[in-house]
């Protein structure tokens, strides 16, 4: 079975699957339906992405069985995500000392600070 198009080979245009059939019952479905998440992606990258999968997302495994260096997985890995709309590392949460990470969270439950006032300090926002 091939894998569904999301562009238009001819101008580039979003695709829309409006049929779908089962094989087994020969039901059909027409109508407008989403494509997936990943169905921009290409094969190159769904392949990618299986394998971070397979090996647990564990890029020293990757490494193995891709054979290819730990920069190289580390820049496909960043194409996938920004494939996907996303941009890589935006999400990471800031580099605080273990101590005060502790404390803040202490203040918290103390009911000394509020949640949002947490969440600020967590993110190393002053």
């Amino acid at each position: 079975m091939k894998t569904a198009l999301s562009k238009c080979p001819v101008c580039g245009g979003e695709l829309t699957v409006t049929h779908l059939h089962c094989e087994s019952c020969e039901t059909t479905i027409e109508g407008r339906f989403a494509n997936g998440t990943f169905a921009g992606l290409t094969p190159e990258q769904l392949d990618f992405i299986e394998t971070f999968i397979r090996c647990e997302g564990k890029i020293n495994r990757m490494e193995d069985e891709l054979d290819l260096s730990y920069p190289t997985i580390r820049n496909r890995l960043h194409e996938v995500i920004r494939a996907l709309g996303y941009e890589p590392g935006k999400e990471e949460a800031a580099d605080i000392p273990e101590e005060k990470r502790r404390s803040v969270l202490e203040d918290l439950d103390a009911g000394k600070i509020s949640a949002e006032e947490a969440m600020r300090l967590l993110n190393g926002e002053e």
